[in-house]
This record gives C-alpha cells, sequence and structure tokens, in this order.
C-alpha cells in the first residue's frame, strides 16, 4: 500500500499534527481527518481479508477500530511513518476478528490457536516418520496433554457447521431425509407482527435523519457506504447515526414492555 493510493493526501507533518492534537485534547475534527485520510487503506485492507466471506462491512468496522487504536498508541517523536506502525495494528484486529468471530459455533480461544500448531506438527511428523504421527507422539511434540489434541482436532471440525441441506439418512422408500426434514419449524408470524406493531409505536423517537437510516440500513438491507452515498454523509456518519438510533429504539421498547 503506497501513500499514492491514499485519499484526501496529506503531508507527513499534517498526519503527526492531526494525532498530536487528538492524542493532546481528543480533537474530533482531527480525528475526523485521520480517519477519511486512512479510510480507503482501512477499506483495501478489509477487502483483501474479507475475500470470499459475507462480512466485508464488519471487517472494515473492525479495521477502523484497529485505526483508531492505532492513533491513540503512536508515538509522534518516534521518527518513523504512521503507515508503517498503523498498517500491522489494523491487520491485527483484523485477524483477531477472524480467528474469534467467524467460526461456526463457540470455540476456546486455546484451541483456535492449537489447532494450526497442530496441522503443521503433523505434516512436519508425518516427513520425519514416514507416516502419520500417533496423537501421542504429537502431544509430545507441541509440549501439551494427548487430551488437549484430541479436543482441538474434534473441536476445530466446529469452524463450520453442518449444512442443513445435508442428506443425513434415507427413507424406507429411497429417499433422501435432510436435517431441515427432522428440525421442527417455527412459526415467526405472530411475533413479526408483534414486532412491526411495536416497532410502529417507538419509531417517533427517532428524528428524521435517524429515521432514514435505519429505513435505508435495516428495511432496504443497504450497506452503511450505501445508505451514506443516498443521504450525501460518511460511512461513519451513518454507523454514528445508526448506533444513536438503535439505542433510543431499545429505550423506547424497554419502555413499551414495562408499561
Amino acid at each position: 500500500m503506497t501513500r499514492e493510493s491514499l485519499p484526501n493526501e496529506a503531508s507527513d507533518k499534517e498526519v503527526l499534527h492531526w494525532i498530536a492534537q487528538y492524542q493532546a485534547t481528543k480533537d474530533e475534527a482531527a480525528q475526523t481527518e485521520l480517519v477519511l485520510h486512512y479510510q480507503q487503506l482501512v477499506e483495501a485492507l478489509a477487502r483483501k481479508y474479507a475475500a470470499g466471506k459475507t462480512y466485508y462491512e464488519d471487517i472494515v468496522q473492525v479495521g477502523m477500530l484497529g485505526l483508531l487504536g492505532a492513533i491513540q498508541r503512536f508515538d509522534t517523536t518516534v521518527g518513523r511513518s504512521f503507515e508503517a506502525f498503523a498498517i500491522p495494528t489494523i491487520i491485527g484486529e483484523i485477524k483477531r476478528f477472524l480467528r474469534d468471530k467467524t467460526w461456526d459455533v463457540h470455540v476456546p480461544r486455546r484451541i483456535k490457536e492449537l489447532g494450526p500448531r497442530i496441522k503443521s506438527t503433523v505434516e512436519h511428523l508425518t516427513t520425519e516418520l514416514q507416516r502419520s504421527p500417533t496423537i501421542t507422539e504429537i502431544a509430545i511434540r507441541l509440549e501439551v496433554q494427548e487430551e488437549e489434541v484430541l479436543e482441538a482436532m474434534e473441536l476445530g471440525r466446529g469452524y463450520q457447521a453442518l449444512s442443513m441441506d445435508r442428506a443425513i439418512e434415507s427413507d424406507s422408500d429411497g429417499s433422501t431425509v435432510t436435517l431441515f426434514d427432522v428440525v421442527g419449524k417455527e412459526d415467526l408470524e405472530f411475533e413479526m407482527a408483534n414486532q412491526r406493531m411495536i416497532v410502529s409505536e417507538i419509531m417517533h423517537v427517532l428524528n428524521e435523519r435517524e429515521q432514514k437510516v435505519i429505513e435505508l440500513t435495516y428495511l432496504k438491507q443497504l450497506s452503511q457506504k450505501e445508505a451514506g452515498e443516498q443521504l450525501g454523509i460518511s460511512q461513519m456518519h451513518v454507523s454514528r447515526i445508526q448506533r444513536a438510533a438503535i439505542k433510543k429504539l431499545q429505550d423506547a421498547v424497554v419502555a413499551v414492555n414495562n408499561s
């Protein structure tokens, strides 16, 4: 990523000035300048790590958090560019998100971290021994308990859940049975109608801009970036309005339920 690829080009001196100003006074204007300046950098990194996945918007938000953290922690006196510090910080946050949030079932962090080590160890031992290693051999090489190896190998399968369309058996007449066929289905129409009634009662707590953001992002299913383009505001601004609106709606729902 080169400086030529960054939007709202600013000099290193300006960037350092904004960082120092924000660190000293929490100046939101300086923070906004930095966010706008590095927005395309964060989005480019997010696209790289979101390839083939469906949570690009989440990764952008995580990347932005990494950027803000880098702004807070960067030492302007060390004499190196902010990008050299910020990029590894942003990537680190994205990787932590992918490690911790993208498993289909909850798996302890120690298991997630042990899994790749087991895979690498199995490959090395297979080459050394010219055969598949035993659980005991893997555990000894990794200096962990055999039970931990077995647990990691078993829970590692939870990275992707079993598809509901996958055939699990056949009926006596030979027709396929899937998980959908054996899992009970809940009729959500009543609950949805109830929720629609509640929403119609509480939407008045939002101002016009907040209502428009909720309409675009939830009812019309637009991304924050697309909503911002329609409203003529930044994605970050849409995110702030969305959070404020959701908080108002949550408070209003509590009030309705307690009334």
